[in-house]
């Protein structure tokens, strides 16, 4: 039939027709239709064969089609327009029927619109920005598909595990047909069935689920009364041979050896150490959840993950203190505070539940006091775009993990990459960078914000991105580099062993964790409606939570004692001595269905085993060659020791949580300034010194105690993460990523007093300054380059002019622009203002709309306000042109524009109302906070 298909469209596009159309209307008792992807792939190889593609068009007319994976898909493989007729007849029907009070062509355009918006996102998450490059790209790859069937119509797809092929194929459709048209006559039920994709379902057919009520019950049992025979019924049903759910249960174990006596195996209490918690961030989670993850973990000495969007500062130092902090590409809350808090930081490269996208917390889920940890509005979703929106090369990248290190000398450097085809030069290419920790991250994980959109039909098993990682840096010479990490779904010892033999030496939990304190699987994270007060920050809800740390702590100890008891087994006594023993694996011999048989895990298990000694030899940052560590830093020690301030620099990360109870400022304790020369090739200048001031004074200092005067080239990352009391005065120019995470610090930027160029009509800084800054000033003579003061939460920002995409993302802070904005101005941004001299009536055409307003000053706080900031920007950097606007302040004050974000407004309209109502700010605060995510 696909023959004849091919043949009969090669012949009309021989003829001249330049549009097909491709249909299986007319499906009857003695007519199957043709699943249409396999139609629409098939038709397209042949066309490319035949030389016409680029000559016809295909459009795709069926009834098949219905979410936005399966439009993605058709696309993809080379459907110009689709039309999914069925879909729309049902819209016609639930109307007919009463379930569905529209109009008809209102409710099929609605849908169709949703589809649209779908594979836009889809396309975005790819980093492509036009449909016709999304068509027949092909950018896929396939899991259970066989080699022939691929080879011959998804050519060029990848599918690395083999499967079924065109016989398995026509069974389903045979099955599906025979089912609509009962060949026996015994009547057809028409009656749909609900098989549970997402949530459980009951009743035949229906989806088998890994958390079923059984598992999750005898967890939670197991856990809470201790009973480790109780938990090892748990791990019999999600490890049960006869029933795989995963690549790794077509697997079985082969003995290295002899098997060893138990107490000869490392101990439980050292295996634990190996062993993390997922990237759960707080607002995804309950405060009480969140804060009982890291008890647990700390307690055993293992490490529990804040996730992205930042940490309460009281809970650096204590029990509480989530030992991984993760950064993304740097925002949300990251602080030199939250840096200098953590063993490890994780940057997020990419997520294995819903690779290719960002951070993603519905604005119903951001209340006040996550709003105040992540430095954003509440109410207001905090939707980033995918990291390679802020993270464009490998070079970007090399130089955020440098920026981190230097943030923190004490933390190892995780990048967190997607389980893919590919990920092995990727991974290879992060420990070049520079990365001590590299984390594979498979598919079958959950999120406790996005929607369930976000996680079907994206990314893959851990166990194809993790042996072709491990694989490939060993062959690159790069494996002793690195510790290879990975997680999605582990749910038992065994799980942990396999994926200790494939090469991974720590392992991350997320969902198990959450189901041992109370977690029932209802697949409502996103909506804030969690029953078991763990993904919401309802309080009425909150106040339902019952898990302990000891619950966490049990289930960690479960699972090292299943891996010790398989260790011995297989005549192991080091967990490192597994890592990469893949001759350890083999195919399971009594696979229950012959398809299970054409699954071909040759690429999983390679070759040969590639075992990994556990001495490991670190990329060195050369740090002690920084003019922090070689210059400031020394200076600075040998003042305090002088007496020149009171206090001493030293290493002490217990003390931020003390010191972030005090008031930001408190502390006047002397001054001390230096002077230096910089050049572009000193990156990140000021990081280190920033954490030596943040680990022993926190942000306590008042400004100006420590002022490094600078002449020269400012490097990439030049005062990054500064926090308060440091303030750097550059004489010169800087490069890209100026001031990125300001903590609270002073940045001062001016021209050489005899330079020939005007400040207002010349760029003085690069691309991508401040961004992610969170408090603190910054102070340009001079104009910025683009992305100016991107996702900037809290910091006070001036500049001459900036270019495109200036503000982007912002969430609090205040930014005064006395000039030009390039194109894009304030898109995506949800708080804070900007205040903007728009001399030639521009700003409102370069200006993103979507969620800002344009404003006139009329306000006396406004006004009162920018002339306070003008003020302190002349005082500090000579500026003529803020010296020629405060002298005549009256003239150019019309000629200023106020940038308001439309929710954020709303927030500070509502929040006075309920105030001169007589209601205390907080309750105000949580009362707009209800209306504004409401509306």
């Amino acid at each position: 039939a696909l023959d004849q298909l091919n043949i009969t469209v090669d012949r009309a596009a021989a003829a001249g027709c330049n549009i097909i159309i491709l249909t299986d209307r007319g499906v009857d008792e003695n007519h199957m239709p043709i699943p249409s992807l396999l139609a629409v792939s098939s038709v397209e190889q042949h066309l490319v064969l035949t030389k016409r593609r680029t000559a016809v068009s295909l459009i795709l007319e069926s009834g098949e089609p219905r979410d936005v994976h399966q439009m993605a898909t058709l696309l993809g493989f080379g459907a110009r327009a689709i039309c999914p007729y069925l879909a729309h007849e049902c819209i016609g029907e639930m109307i007919d029927l009463g379930i569905l009070d529209k109009d008809y062509y209102t409710a099929v355009e609605d849908y169709n619109a949703a589809l649209l918006g779908g594979v836009v996102k889809i396309a975005a998450k790819m980093g492509i920005s036009t449909i016709q490059s999304y068509q027949s790209a092909r950018i896929f790859e396939a899991i259970g598909l066989g080699e022939d069937l691929v080879d011959k119509y998804f050519t060029g797809t990848v599918s690395r595990v083999g499967g079924i092929g065109i016989p398995e194929i026509e069974e389903g459709v045979t099955f599906r047909h025979d089912h609509a048209f009962d060949p026996l006559g015994l009547g057809v039920d028409t009656t749909l069935d609900s098989v549970g994709l997402h949530s459980l379902r009951r009743g035949e057919g229906s989806e088998d689920h890994l958390y079923s009520p059984e598992t999750i019950i005898a967890l939670q049992q197991a856990v809470r009364t201790d009973s480790f025979e109780r938990f090892e019924e748990y791990t019999q049903l999600v490890d049960d041979a006869g029933h795989p759910h995963t690549l790794r249960g077509l697997l079985e174990f082969v003995p290295a050896g002899p098997p060893v006596p138990l107490e000869e195996v490392e101990s439980v209490e050292s295996i634990v150490k190996h062993f993390k918690t997922g990237a759960m961030s707080f607002g995804s989670l309950s405060r009480e959840a969140h804060e009982t993850l890291a008890r647990a973990m700390n307690s055993i000495g293992a490490k529990s993950n804040t996730g992205e969007g930042g940490e309460a500062p009281e809970r650096f130092g204590t029990d509480a203190n989530s030992r991984i902090k993760q950064v993304a590409s740097g925002r949300f809350g990251v602080t030199s505070a939250y840096l200098c808090s953590a063993d490890e930081i994780q940057i997020k490269m990419a997520q294995g539940a819903k690779p290719g996208e960002g951070g993603h917390l519905p604005g119903k889920k951001v209340y006040p006091w996550v709003a105040a940890t992540r430095f954003s509005t509440p109410g207001v979703s905090l939707i980033s775009p995918p990291p390679h929106h802020d993270i464009y090369s490998i070079e970007d990248l090399a130089q955020l993990i440098y920026d981190l290190k230097n943030a923190n000398r004490d933390a190892r450097i995780n990048v967190k990459l997607v389980s893919e085809a590919g990920v092995g030069t990727i991974a290879s290419g992060v420990a070049k960078a520079g990365a001590q920790v590299i984390l594979i991250s498979g598919y079958d994980g959950g999120t406790g914000a996005a929607p369930g959109s976000s996680i079907h039909n994206a990314g893959l098993p851990w166990e194809l991105g993790l042996s072709e990682a491990h694989r490939c840096l060993v062959e690159n010479g790069l494996r002793s580099r690195v510790v290879l990490e990975t997680d999605g779904k582990l749910m038992s010892g065994r799980d942990v062993a396999i994926a200790a033999l494939l090469g991974a030496e720590e392992y991350g939990f997320a969902t198990a964790p959450l189901v041992s304190m109370g977690c029932m699987m209802m697949r409502v994270c996103s909506k804030d409606t969690c029953p078991v007060g763990i993904a919401t920050q309802n309080d009425k809800l909150r106040c339902r939570f019952k898990g302990k740390p000891e619950h966490v702590v049990r289930f960690m100890t479960f699972i090292a004692r299943q891996v010790r008891q398989i260790m011995a087994d297989l005549g192991f006594t080091r967990l490192a001595d597994m890592v990469g023993r893949t001759d350890c694996l083999r195919v399971r011999k009594n696979l229950i269905t012959d398809r299970a048989f054409k699954v071909d895990l040759r690429q999983i298990l390679g070759d040969a085993p590639y075992p990994v000694s556990p001495e490991k030899d670190w990329y060195d940052f050369k740090l002690e060659t920084t003019p922090d560590l070689a210059v400031l830093v020394p200076a600075f020690a040998e003042g305090l020791a002088k007496g020149a301030l009171e206090g001493r620099l030293q290493e002490n990360k217990t003390a931020l949580g003390r010191l972030a109870g005090e008031k930001p400022g408190s502390r006047v304790i002397g001054h001390y300034e230096t002077s230096l020369q910089v050049s572009s090739t000193d990156r990140a200048f000021g990081a280190i010194l920033g954490s030596e001031v943040t680990k022993n004074f926190g942000n306590t200092l008042a400004d100006d105690t420590f002022v490094i005067n600078a002449r020269g080239g400012g490097g990439q990352s030049f005062g990054a993460f500064l926090p308060k009391g440091v303030t750097i005065r550059l004489t010169g120019d800087a490069n890209d990523g100026f001031g990125k995470g300001l903590s609270g610090g002073k940045l001062i930027v001016v021209p050489d007093r005899d330079s020939p160029f005007e400040a207002d009509q010349n760029i003085i800084v690069g691309n991508v300054a401040l961004f992610g800054a969170t408090s603190g000033r910054a102070y340009f003579n001079g104009i910025a380059g683009e992305r100016f003061g991107v996702r900037n939460s809290g910091a006070t920002l001036v500049a001459e002019g900036c270019g495109d995409h200036g503000l982007e993302y912002m969430t609090g802070g205040r930014a005064v622009i006395l000039g030009t904005t390039g194109k894009n101005f304030a898109a995506g941004m949800s708080g804070g203002i900007a205040y903007v001299l728009d001399l030639d009536h521009s700003l409102y055409r370069r200006m993103n709309k979507d969620m800002t307003i344009l404003q006139e000053l009329s306000e006396d706080y406004d006004i009162a306000e920018l002339r306070e900031i003008l003020q302190d920007y002349v005082r500090e950097t000579g500026s003529a042109l803020g010296q020629k606007i405060l002298s005549g302040y009256a003239e150019y004050l019309p000629r200023f524009k106020k940038v308001v974000p439309k929710d954020y407004q709303r927030m500070l309209t509502a929040i006075s109302r309920h105030e001169e109502q007589g209601m205390p700010h907080d309750k105000a605060v949580l009362e707009a906070f209800r209306e504004v995510s409401a509306g």
